[in-house]
């Protein structure tokens, strides 16, 4: 492992050396990722020089635009851990791939009585969508608990999945505490408890994971894993599911027209094979080949190398943030296991403020609920400030970040 060169990395980015952002910090990345040359050069190139509609055409371009988004897939893949490229599912992100595991197996599977398990963590996008099928099915929702700190005690699990849980689903990392929640253990039981003994499936929201830790869908024990390509340096508009294949050759198709079928006569369907049954349409190829692009880009900086240094600064960050009055960091008192996330208040300014003001100083940060009004409901809080950091971010950045923060109080009329 090596460190990285956070300044140098920097030149990859146009976004910074452009005038209009001269001077912008940039903390806003668990809502999304800055984009690196070398991914709007690979959807330019795909769009100049190999643009067709892919999967169908016999001519030569089309196949290059074929082998092109398959590749991509197959780099998806290897990325996450999956077995077979086949188990990777282009969606627009990861918000759509939950709905599509919602709407396909779950609806499909979940019956009345039947229990499926969020925590009371969950982004929007991995809770609204079992919600709609509990409300649909008759089934029950049910939470397991995360202390102040964001952590679940095993017991939440040990007495919350049972004989009646069809389905769990939880995030790999919080969008507000930033805490890498023990998936694994969660999936070992839910797979051997849940389902009246013949295992709940797990599915996982990896959108805030997969840019910054190492992630390996089969030990993660995951049965369905989503992800965007906005969050980890790729386009916006391109996201994956990851499903075990013998699952995904169980289930109904999502969305239904072109490219998603084998045979079809007035009478009789036929679906293609796994994964383009839940392809409907013309794809983004484009995207793919960028969400490709990002991929190779952060495997060469190292995934490792990206989690460290998200690390030593985020503990820099709170060490700062920790010494200013009136400031009050929520979530685990270990900077390590923040993942780069850094959720606050401050006594007495709304976070809505806190962004303003902050705006005024050239510091991009994200203030309201986050899309997880459950967790701030259970926090006692309506809304929060979120300082996020990635790879191309510098301590010099952080030194800033919290001298600035350090006056918002008095910028906004107190006197302390």
């Amino acid at each position: 492992m090596t460190s990285l060169n956070a300044n140098e990395l920097r030149k990859d980015f146009p976004l910074f050396t452009q005038e209009e952002n001269k001077g912008l910090i940039y903390f806003d990345n668990a809502a999304t990722s800055q984009r690196p040359l070398c991914v709007t050069e690979a959807v330019s190139r795909f769009y100049l020089h190999d643009n067709a509609n892919p999967m169908r055409g016999l001519y030569g371009l089309s196949v290059r635009a074929t082998e092109a988004y398959e590749n991509a897939r197959k780099k998806v893949a290897d990325f996450i851990g999956a077995a077979d490229s086949s188990e990777i599912i282009f969606t627009r992100n990861a918000s759509e791939s939950l709905n599509l595991v919602a709407y396909t197996w779950a609806m499909a599977n979940v019956n009345e009585g039947d229990e499926i398990v969020v925590t009371a963590m969950e982004h929007h996008s991995n809770f609204l969508p079992w919600k709609m099928v509990c409300d649909a099915k008759k089934a029950n929702c049910v939470f397991l608990e995360c202390q102040d700190d964001g952590v679940i005690p095993p017991s939440e699990w040990q007495t919350k999945i049972t004989e009646k849980t069809k389905l769990v689903a939880l995030c790999h990392v919080s969008n507000v505490f930033g805490i890498t929640n023990p998936v694994k253990e969660i999936a070992s039981y839910a797979h051997k408890t849940g389902n009246g003994g013949k295992g709940a499936l797990v599915v996982v929201d990896g959108a805030q994971s997969t840019p910054h830790i190492k992630v390996d869908v089969k030990e993660l024990e995951a049965d369905f894993f989503a992800l965007s390509g906005h969050k980890l340096c790729g386009p916006m508009g391109i996201g994956a599911l990851y499903g075990k294949k013998d699952i995904l050759e169980k289930m109904p198709p999502f969305l239904r027209g072109g490219e998603m079928i084998e045979y079809v006569t007035r009478g009789i369907v036929t679906y293609a094979e796994v994964p383009h049954k839940f392809e409907a349409g013309t794809v983004n190829a484009a995207g793919a080949v960028g969400l490709a692009a990002a991929i190779d880009y952060l495997s060469q900086i190292g995934i490792e190398n990206i989690e460290e240094n998200d690390n030593r600064l985020a503990s820099l960050l709170i060490e700062k943030m920790k010494a200013i009055p009136h400031v009050h960091i929520i979530g685990h008192p270990d900077p390590v296991k923040h993942c780069g996330i850094v959720t606050f208040t401050i006594d007495g300014v709304h976070p809505h403020d806190i962004a303003s003001i902050l705006d005024s100083e050239r510091i991009a940060i994200r203030a309201g609920h986050h899309c997880a009004q459950p967790l701030m409901q259970k926090l006692g809080v309506g809304s929060t400030a979120r300082a996020s950091l990635y790879f191309y971010n510098t301590e010099e950045e952080v030194n800033v970040f919290a001298e600035k923060l350090s006056n918002v109080r008095k910028w906004a009329g107190f006197k302390d």
